[in-house]
């Protein structure tokens, strides 16, 4: 565990400037609407799970796990939070977020710039792939793999060859958004935590533009500590259930969004 605060400390440090930015901005300018949540159900989620990615996909979570030595893809039931199937990474890599494409599972790593690429249902290792740069977050659509890094671009990748294809630079309120974690593709939308924070954008992926921010907070009101943040969005797009949860969270939320303000 003393692995942690490291590697808080490290990415905090390298985000306090956009993080004061993104504070302000919604503050200073009212133009991005800005959307809050009521709870349908909570359910359990192991708390020691230091969660990077997550979609769901016929009736259960996929789920993915970082730090060194710890790292994992896991299949999850809802109703109980119970691991069904399991692997992990090799201790040196440091698993960040995952997808699904077709009948496989894509998960990237923080700084070790490879993507694993495995069997939906067996979880075998079916190839890797290579990519400049840090690897944050990742979701897909019906055509492209989308992929964050911590900074206001998202990428475009061809999810037969990882090359990029594109990249949008993403935006609230005209100023740039900082530190794009994990994201889920929803009704045509890119929706992305940022790290730090309790809030998810939604982003038009062709412009790159912050149409909404969701406010989360109070959702889960005890914090362990700098760590257990918001961090994890899957969408059941046939019955349209969001759901949501956070590294070292020991509660998934399936939420439902409200106008706000």
């Amino acid at each position: 565990m003393t692995s942690i605060p490291d590697f808080s400390r490290r990415r905090l440090l390298s985000a306090l400037p956009g993080l004061a930015g993104l504070a302000m901005a919604p503050l200073a300018a009212a133009a991005t609407p800005v959307q809050g949540f009521k709870v349908v159900k909570a359910y359990p989620h192991d708390p020691e799970a230091f969660t990077q990615g997550l979609f769901f996909h016929e009736g259960f979570l996929y789920e993915s796990t970082g730090l060194h030595g710890r790292s994992s893809i896991r299949k999850v039931e809802i109703e109980t939070g119970r691991v069904l199937q399991s692997v992990g990474l090799p201790d040196e890599f440091f698993g960040e977020g995952i997808t699904r494409w077709g009948d496989r599972v894509i998960g990237i790593t923080w700084q070790e710039q490879t993507a694993f690429v495995l069997d939906l249902k067996t979880f075998k290792l079916w190839r890797k792939f290579s990519y400049p740069g840090e690897g944050w977050g990742i979701a897909s659509n019906e055509r492209e793999l989308v992929m964050s890094d911590g900074t206001p671009e998202l990428r475009f990748l061809d999810p037969a060859s990882f090359k990029e294809m594109r990249r949008v630079r993403v935006t609230a309120d005209g100023k740039p958004v900082e530190m794009i974690n994990e994201l889920e593709w929803v009704d045509g939308e890119v929706w992305a935590n940022i790290w730090q924070t309790d809030r998810i954008a939604r982003i038009n992926p062709k412009t790159g533009v912050v149409t909404r921010w969701i406010d989360l907070s109070g959702l889960l009101p005890q914090r362990r500590g700098s760590d257990d943040v918001l961090n994890g969005i899957a969408y059941d797009a046939a019955r349209k259930r969001l759901f949501v949860t956070g590294k070292l969270w020991p509660k998934l939320f399936e939420i439902q969004l409200t106008p706000g303000r």
